[in-house]
C-alpha cells in the first residue's frame, strides 16, 4: 500500500530517491523481470546482468550509495600512470567490456530507475528548471533576511542544488543551529546539519527532493526568522 512519507530528507548523500522507484524496488526484489532470481544476489557475470545497463554508477543525485557515474572520450582513455591499479584502469574496463571488481549490482539497478523516473519527468532540462525553482525559494528568504541568515558563498558562485547558510554570522550561532534543527527534526525534516568541518545548515534540494518538500522547508525558514529576528 502506498503510504505518505513521514519524512522530507534534505541531506546530500545519501539523498532522497523518488517515491515510485522506492515503491518499484520491492516490486522486483525477490523476482528480477521474472527470472526467479533477486538483483541482490545476482552476480554480475551472469548472462542477465547487462540488462541493467553497461558499468557506470551514481552519486547521491542519480542513486544510492556505492557506485559513481564515469563518462568518458576514448581519445582520453589509456594515459594511466603504471601504478595506477586495474581496477581503476578505465581502457582495460572498455576494451574488454568487462570489469575487474564485483560491481554493487542493487545501486546499478536502483539507478536505472531512478534514470527511467528523471526520462519520464521530463529528463535533465526540466530537473534543471526544478532546481532553480526550488533553490531560489530558499535564496529569497536568505538574502532578504538582514543578516540573520548568512551565505557562506557568493551569489555568482553558490549552488541550486546544496544550500548552506549560517545563523546569526558565518561562524554561526550553535545554540540557535541547534534550536533550527530541532524545530526541523519535530516537522519530520531530517538531515538539515552542515557539514562537521564547517557546521551551520546544509539543505540538499535533490531531483526526487518536491517543491512541497521545499515549500515546507521554506516555510521553517522564515518562521524561525521572524520568531528570532530583532
Amino acid at each position: 500500500m502506498d503510504t505518505p512519507r513521514q519524512v522530507v530528507n534534505f541531506g546530500l548523500g545519501p539523498a532522497k530517491l523518488p517515491r515510485s522507484v522506492l515503491l518499484e524496488i520491492p516490486k522486483e526484489l525477490l523476482d528480477y523481470k521474472g527470472i526467479a532470481i533477486s538483483v541482490l544476489e545476482m552476480s554480475h557475470s551472469q548472462w542477465m546482468f547487462p540488462s541493467l545497463g553497461d558499468f557506470a554508477g551514481a552519486q547521491k543525485n542519480v542513486g544510492s550509495a556505492g557506485v559513481t557515474v564515469v563518462i568518458d572520450r576514448d581519445d582520453l582513455l589509456g594515459f594511466a600512470l603504471r601504478e595506477c591499479p586495474s581496477v581503476l584502469e578505465y581502457k582495460v574496463q572498455a576494451g574488454n567490456n568487462a570489469l575487474c571488481n564485483t560491481p554493487p549490482c542493487f545501486s546499478i539497478y536502483v539507478m536505472g530507475l531512478v534514470l527511467e523516473w528523471i526520462k519520464n519527468n521530463g529528463s535533465a532540462a526540466a530537473m534543471a528548471k526544478l532546481s532553480s525553482i526550488k533553490s531560489q525559494m530558499i535564496y529569497d528568504i536568505i538574502d532578504n533576511s538582514q543578516g540573520f541568515y548568512v551565505r557562506p558563498v557568493e551569489p555568482q558562485s553558490r549552488s541550486k542544488m546544496t544550500i548552506p547558510f549560517c545563523i546569526v554570522s558565518a561562524k554561526g550561532d550553535n545554540a540557535l543551529e541547534k534550536r533550527f534543527l530541532d524545530k526541523a527534526l519535530e516537522l519530520n525534516t531530517i538531515s538539515l546539519k552542515g557539514h562537521r568541518s564547517v557546521g551551520g545548515i546544509r539543505a540538499s534540494l535533490c531531483n526526487a527532493v518536491t517543491i512541497e518538500d521545499v515549500q515546507e522547508l521554506a516555510a521553517l525558514v522564515k518562521k524561525f526568522l521572524e520568531m528570532h529576528q530583532l
